[in-house]
């Protein structure tokens, strides 16, 4: 319950702001990318959270019975390095893996369907591609071997950053309006997310020097990003996010986007032009 108030203080704040701020309206917004915002909230509270807490228990509990908080006494320091790297940073390889990999793309697609950008997409995406995610069950791990104290301020981190990553209030456009705050800016936009090394990775277009679908893959710490080669960083916003296919063929099924493969496109092939064009060259 505690873990279900920070995120909800966190969601609620930032959407008040944007209201407030004029940074979303919500009756520009079709049925369908309205009822997938909701499912994905839904989806994030109610059916992924529970289901890796007790699955990811059960599981550990049945492979390794004698496990549990048997590492409690790691020191809170490395307790913390453990879930920046089992967490965040294979969350980075498999966000980068779903623009890889065509199989992986259309669980992932519903992300990037969105026309808009706010911290409403912060948890938008395909119910199989967030239930396989590998970071969450790795964290459950960590929680059944004793760090469980440590994830709740982890947690707090990650979604205060990503909300903010995501949201439409551009937090980090002062850095860069004043000379003296580019030096904070620089170690800041290389450290975490922000929203402007985010929303390139949102851009409708990736050949106008902004967009960036084949980087900026990283959540919490941008850092994965600059260490492994995926990172771009202009200070600049695009001016339109979604999906080019959308553009030209429609927009793709609530059902399809959320349950896929459930249901599957009938696209064919234009359902993998993103994640052909954004596969990452050796």
């Amino acid at each position: 319950m505690e873990l279900l108030g920070i995120f909800a203080t966190v969601l609620i704040g930032f959407l008040l702001l944007e209201t407030l701020t004029g940074r979303i309206k919500f009756n520009s917004i079709g049925w369908q990318d309205n009822l997938l915002d909701i499912l994905s909230l839904l989806q994030a509270t109610v059916i992924i959270r529970p289901v890796v807490a007790f699955g990811s228990a059960l599981l550990v509990g049945w492979l390794f019975p004698q496990g549990q908080n048997s590492l409690a006494q790691t020191p809170l320091w490395l307790q913390f390095v453990g879930f920046l790297i089992l967490d965040d940073m294979v969350q980075y390889w498999w966000h980068r893996a779903a623009h890889t990999f065509p199989l992986l793309w259309p669980l992932h697609r519903v992300h990037h369907a969105a026309p808009y950008l706010g911290v409403r997409v912060w948890l938008r995406n395909g119910l199989f591609y967030v239930l396989l995610m590998p970071n969450l069950w790795l964290s459950g791990l960590l929680i059944y071997l004793g760090f469980g104290k440590v994830y709740g301020a982890y947690y707090l981190l990650k979604v205060v950053v990503t909300a903010a990553a995501h949201s439409e209030v551009r937090w980090d456009s002062w850095l860069y309006r004043y000379r003296w705050l580019h030096p904070l800016a620089w170690l800041v936009e290389r450290t975490i997310s922000t929203p402007a090394t985010h929303f390139a990775h949102h851009a409708l277009h990736d050949d106008d020097g902004i967009g960036h679908y084949k980087g900026n893959f990283s959540n919490l710490l941008f850092i994965w990003d600059v260490l492994f080669g995926t990172a771009r960083i202009t200070r600049q916003y695009p001016p339109a996010f979604g999906l080019e296919e959308d553009r030209q063929h429609g927009t793709e099924r609530w059902y399809v986007q959320w349950l896929y493969p459930v249901f599957r496109s009938q696209r064919g092939r234009a359902a993998t032009s993103i994640a052909d064009s954004a596969s990452l060259e050796a």
